[in-house]
């Protein structure tokens, strides 16, 4: 089988999270054939992939969003559009439920020029309309350079050259579940959907938080993001996602209960078991397997280790992973240089296995979060964690209901600095405490989310596509 993997800002350009899965996940499904289909921010990165990748990729199709901005208008737009194409593009401008077939039509099929519609008389007679009915009192300006923001990435998108597959498999929805549903267009093929995370809600929360956008239209970029999931959840044959409360999160953003699975994380249980618990030296290690980017809110994990180490004397973190974001990891470092904590080590990206030797437990401060490969590989070689309460970290902690393995750990609230510090001490001041919850997670892992029933599932999934379409094997 041929399987066109959609992805989105990840594997192959980055280290950890979904790349780590991805790359895994490949290397387990040997018997397929996988083309990359990935969009990157930046073409300054492409050709730029820190994985080798593995045989069985046999190709890769980078898209670059920055590309759009190089679109060039090629004279006056000749296309008179129908009233169908009309209604559809409206549709899209607000952010409803277009017809998409209608607009992969016109953007692939028949080629028209993203940057052309944008300067024609149409594009503004449409959304003079929709100013009038919706944003009466927003200025014109901001209106139209919000729209044109929005529209162009979605249009030039639509125009990319499709690989051949025989099924389209997005890792997200936004951008990446966009190609897929296209891919699926083009080729009569169907699409699948797995989401980490729920893209949309996190797209939702940075949006909310961020200065480059409009505030008088940041209800609109959150609108546009939900129209993107929507169109794969309509599309998709099934849509998976990591654990129960993030397929009722799919179902209420419209995705239909019977196309929806659950299909846990899974790890390499046998590689990280066998590690040996750290000796007590008089020092309790902390460690953060984390990119350097804001949704891991490293600055909150600082500012609770340092008024950790106001109470508890001996314990040390260490912060494990690459820089994600330069201008963000830049400000970690200079916050540590102020509250003068000598006792936090940024290692930079390390062999897991053999620095998991160095500590006692482990802690994540993520603003969001899906199924943290990290929590599954700490429980794994028995080291208890400390979280916060987002994706379905409370439930690795705490199990499901059929489960009687006990605690593995604390969570908090996100952002909660004092919170943080409490549970970081309860952890510190009892080195027992830590062994049964380091053992209650392995177990809990060994039982759960070991990779070989993540992959046997994925298969089943494939193995569905495969006789939904009635293929003879050779």
């Amino acid at each position: 089988m041929r399987i066109c993997l959609v992805l989105e800002g990840c594997y192959p350009y980055v280290f950890g999270g979904v790349s780590t899965w991805m790359h895994q996940y490949i290397n387990q499904m040997q018997e397929h054939e996988f083309v990359l289909w990935v969009i990157g921010a930046n073409a300054e990165k492409r050709g730029k992939f820190v994985y080798e990748l593995p045989e069985n990729v046999v190709e890769v199709h980078e898209v670059f969003l920055d590309d759009a901005l190089q679109v060039k208008e090629k004279g006056k737009m000749s296309h008179i559009f129908s009233e169908k194409e009309l209604e559809s593009l409206s549709e899209l401008m607000q952010m409803r439920r277009p017809d998409w077939e209608t607009l992969f039509s016109l953007y692939h099929d028949k080629h028209l020029n993203p940057m052309a519609f944008l300067k024609s008389e149409t594009f503004l007679d449409l959304l003079i309309k929709i100013c009038k009915e919706q944003y009466p009192y927003i200025a014109f300006a901001d209106a139209f350079h919000t729209m044109r923001s929005m529209l162009l990435p979605v249009l030039y998108l639509m125009g990319s050259e499709v690989p051949e597959a025989d099924v389209y498999h997005a890792i997200c929805t936004g951008y990446g579940g966009l190609l897929a549903c296209l891919g699926g267009y083009v080729h009569k093929k169907d699409v699948l959907l797995t989401e980490h995370g729920i893209y949309t809600r996190e797209r939702e929360e940075e949006i909310i938080r961020a200065k480059w956008v409009v505030p008088s239209f940041k209800k609109q970029w959150i609108a546009f993001f939900y129209m993107l999931s929507d169109m794969i959840y309509q599309r998709a044959f099934r849509v998976t996602c990591l654990f129960t409360n993030a397929m009722r999160t799919q179902i209420q953003m419209g995705c239909a209960p019977g196309k929806c699975r659950v299909i846990e994380n899974g790890i390499d249980y046998d590689r990280l078991s066998g590690i040996p618990l750290k000796e007590e030296d008089g020092w309790v290690d902390i460690g953060a397997v984390v990119r350097l980017a804001p949704i891991k809110d490293i600055k909150t994990m600082i500012y609770a280790f340092f008024e950790l180490s106001a109470h508890v004397k001996n314990v040390r973190l260490h912060i494990m992973g690459g820089v994600d974001d330069e201008e963000y990891a830049q400000e970690c470092y200079e916050l540590v240089k102020q509250l003068k904590l000598e006792n936090i080590i940024f290692t930079g990206r390390v062999d897991i296995v053999k620095y998991m030797e160095k500590l006692d437990f482990t802690i994540l401060t993520s603003i969001s979060e899906g199924q943290p490969l990290s929590v599954l590989e700490s429980f794994a070689a028995r080291r208890p964690c400390v979280t916060t309460d987002v994706g379905c970290c409370r439930e690795l902690l705490e199990g499901k209901e059929e489960d009687v393995y006990g605690k593995a750990g604390y969570y908090v609230a996100p952002m909660y600095r004092d919170g943080l510090a409490l549970a970081m001490e309860k952890m510190c001041e009892s080195r027992s405490r830590r062994l049964r919850m380091g053992k209650n997670g392995q177990a809990r892992v060994k039982a759960y989310y070991r990779q070989e029933r993540m992959i046997r599932l994925y298969r089943e999934l494939y193995e569905e596509v495969i006789q939904k379409s009635g293929w003879n094997r050779i």
